[in-house]
């Protein structure tokens, strides 16, 4: 074809075309629409069908894509929506987790605070209680040597041996009724 379309200019080249660009040459003419028409019905038959195929597939697959793009974006707002809830929630249990960290670290420190004050006065009685009976001990041996002494004393100025138990007994009678003195 192109092989034709070479020897048609090469025929008018030979045959010495119009000198002007507006003279009109017939048969150049006919032969230019007899070419179109020819030419059109053979793409008309062949290469439109196979354009016109194409194109359809071409614009079935661009539709495709956009829905699946389309999806593909749904999805992806989703799981956004999906993975911003999920932040919110983690960090609203890690909110709960501390303040209950917190509250318990704080009351852990109160029944510290409240088991060492029990302890406190625990030993604080222990010791009141250890010390009431060491004076009661302390007392009870001073009026034991109070009541020797007041015998030998006064053994030596009747000049005789007071060791009696009835001696003893009177003797210890009076130091109740002084009392103790402190």
């Amino acid at each position: 074809m192109f092989a034709a379309w070479l020897a048609v200019l090469a025929a008018a080249e030979a045959a010495e075309g119009p000198a002007s660009p507006f003279e009109v040459n017939l048969g150049l003419f006919v032969w230019t629409w007899l070419v179109f028409i020819v030419l059109f019905f053979v793409l008309r038959k062949y290469a439109w069908p196979a354009i016109v195929a194409a194109t359809e597939e071409r614009e079935r697959k661009i539709k495709h894509q956009l829905a699946e793009a389309e999806r593909a974006h749904a999805e992806a707002l989703a799981a956004l929506a999906e993975g911003k809830r999920f932040a919110a929630e983690s960090k609203h249990s890690a909110q709960t987790m501390l303040v209950d960290a917190r509250n318990l670290a704080e009351k852990e420190r109160a029944a510290l605070l409240e088991r060492a004050k029990h302890e406190q006065e625990d030993m604080l009685a222990r010791a009141r209680r250890e010390i009431s009976a060491e004076k009661d001990k302390a007392l009870t041996e001073l009026r034991r040597e109070t009541v020797d002494l007041s015998l030998a004393a006064a053994a030596r100025l009747i000049g005789q041996r007071l060791d009696t138990a009835a001696d003893r007994a009177i003797v210890e009678e009076y130091l109740k009724t002084v009392g103790p003195r402190t």
